[in-house]
């Protein structure tokens, strides 16, 4: 019986240990995997935190260019409005001068009209003044020539007075109107002796051979 007992113990301890070492190999290879799939966890893991880490770096890198875009945008806002102020401020700019220069033009009409108004005028007042000139020479001439014929008339005149003053010529006078009598005086007769020719609006005194 404790024979038995021995072979049936010997049997079961070369089974636990058959079964120690095929449990033993079961757990090595389940460690080994383990081990495997704990490395291959591990450089996923690694990787994704590498690639967390790359993805924040990308993510700083687009926050700052949206940062920088956003400033940027800005910039472009504030020229924006810049420009379209400097825009409206020249166009009424654009306008006044549009208004001067229209102003202008007719203010620069209107004095060239009066200029020409005033050529005229000055055309006219010379024409007169040529005309006054000539009828001032002319005026001087007649003067100079009546004041010649009243010398001539005085002197005759003082001539004639000493031969009525003197009464043999007095008496001659007498004795010639006796003989001959005066002819009527008219104007002609009168104008005939003082050298001047006399019309309806005119008096022109004609100038001694």
């Amino acid at each position: 019986m404790k024979h038995f007992l021995s072979i049936a113990l010997a049997l079961a301890c070369i089974v636990l240990a058959v079964s120690f070492i095929v449990i033993k190999r079961g757990d090595n290879v389940q460690h080994e995997n383990d081990a495997g799939a704990i490395a291959d966890f591990s450089n996923r893991l690694d990787s994704a935190q590498m690639d967390v880490a790359l993805g924040k770096a990308a993510v700083l890198t687009l926050s700052n260019r949206l940062a920088e875009s956003r400033s940027a945008s800005l910039t472009l806002s504030n020229r924006l409005m810049e420009a379209e102020s400097t825009i409206v401020l020249t166009t009424e700019q654009i306008t006044n001068l549009t208004r001067q220069v229209a102003e202008t033009e007719s203010e620069n009409q209107s004095l060239g009209r009066r200029v020409m108004d005033l050529t005229n005028q000055v055309a006219g007042l010379t024409g007169q003044i040529a005309l006054t000139a000539a009828s001032l020479a002319q005026a001087n001439k007649d003067y100079a020539l009546l004041e010649n014929r009243l010398r001539r008339d005085v002197a005759e005149r003082m001539v004639v007075e000493r031969k009525f003053n003197n009464p043999l010529e007095l008496e001659v006078q007498v004795q010639k109107l006796k003989k001959h009598p005066a002819e009527a005086i008219s104007a002609e007769s009168i104008y005939a002796g003082l050298d001047v020719e006399v019309k309806s609006n005119s008096v022109h005194v004609i100038a001694p051979d």
